[in-house]
């Protein structure tokens, strides 16, 4: 009886977890190692792009998180009034985003954020955009 209780209460733990990494509608999971972001829509892949995220002295957060807002035409305050495109902020000022120097993408080249082609970029925008900040998770692993 005891090691029922201890196996029903671990498959119960993997139950609220995938229940709770599902229950958003829309999924983004960034691959750190090899610099991919999958997209999934209601437990379905339908997109994968590569990305960049935080070069050598930088720092991508790893964790899992709710979009928080959405900003078109985004300028950062901190670099310099570089240019973020279609940013989809996650953890305070990280954000996946457009970036134009497409040639980096697939390897480490930004200051933290997640960096997409523009198109991409545009594409998860709109899914974003139509599924809601709170239907919407950023999941960052290795």
């Amino acid at each position: 009886m005891r090691h029922y209780m201890v196996g029903a209460a671990l498959f119960s733990c993997a139950l609220v977890f995938a229940s709770s990494a599902l229950s958003a509608g829309l999924v983004a999971s960034v691959s750190l190692s090899s610099q991919t972001m999958t997209v999934s829509e209601d437990g379905v892949d339908v997109y994968r792009w590569p990305v960049s995220t935080a070069r050598k002295g930088y720092s991508t957060p790893l964790g899992s998180w709710s979009a928080k807002w959405l900003s078109r035409s985004h300028r950062s305050r901190k670099y310099d009034n570089a240019p973020m495109p279609f940013a989809v902020f996650y953890n305070g000022g990280y954000a996946v985003h457009a970036t134009f120097d497409t040639k980096r993408l697939g390897r480490p080249a930004s200051h933290g954020c997640i960096r997409l082609h523009p198109e991409n970029a545009a594409t998860f925008f709109a899914l974003t955009s139509r599924y809601g900040t709170a239907n919407t998770r950023i999941v960052v692993g290795y």
